[in-house]
């Protein structure tokens, strides 16, 4: 594979399909209830074995959601790329793994390499990702519905919220039982 096929100019401008309105109902849920979602995972967080309905519950969400449905977590947010991640991509890709950081990465303020900008530079316009064999760890456990994560850390899960529709479907349900 060669390497120049995936040297993107600095600057693009795609046009994204639309969100269907399932998934955008589902992101205004998780504004309208954010609040109540930090409580609920703060007392969650405490309760022993709450973190066994998460399979079940991820697994009914992704059967109602659909990611190439929406992409906002490729638009708005940036994993965290790892040594690991970065030496697996650039092979991918058919880089040098330096290329890569200056092409397309940035320390952020907790010297965690992200993408310079967003949305993703390997996200594609129908919402698939150019790498998605290769895409970094995070990528591949997002958004945690299926992980102690979930609980772990209450603050940025109900941030999940405001960007994947998945993770307001697993918090409708979580809501509904008795702690």
């Amino acid at each position: 594979m060669c390497g120049k096929r995936f040297n993107k100019p600095q600057y693009k401008v795609l046009i994204y399909k639309p969100h269907p309105q399932y998934i955008a109902d589902l992101i205004a849920e998780g504004k309208l209830h954010k609040k109540e979602n930090i409580a609920f995972l703060k007392k969650a967080k405490i309760k022993k074995g709450v973190e066994r309905l998460l399979p079940d519950l991820h697994d009914e969400a992704f059967e109602k959601v659909n990611c190439l449905d929406c992409g906002n977590c490729c638009r708005s947010i940036s994993p965290r790329f790892k040594t690991p991640d970065i030496k697996r991509i650039s092979k991918f890709l058919g880089i040098k793994e330096s290329d890569l950081i200056q092409q397309y990465l940035r320390l952020d303020n907790d010297g965690d390499y992200v993408v310079k900008n967003s949305p993703c530079p390997f996200l594609n316009f129908d919402n698939t990702c150019e790498i998605y064999d290769a895409r970094p760890g995070d990528c591949a456990n997002y958004p945690y519905t299926d992980s102690g994560d979930f609980f772990k850390y209450p603050n940025t899960t109900a941030e999940n919220t405001l960007v994947c529709p998945a993770v307001n479907v697993v918090m409708e349900k979580l809501r509904s039982v008795k702690l």
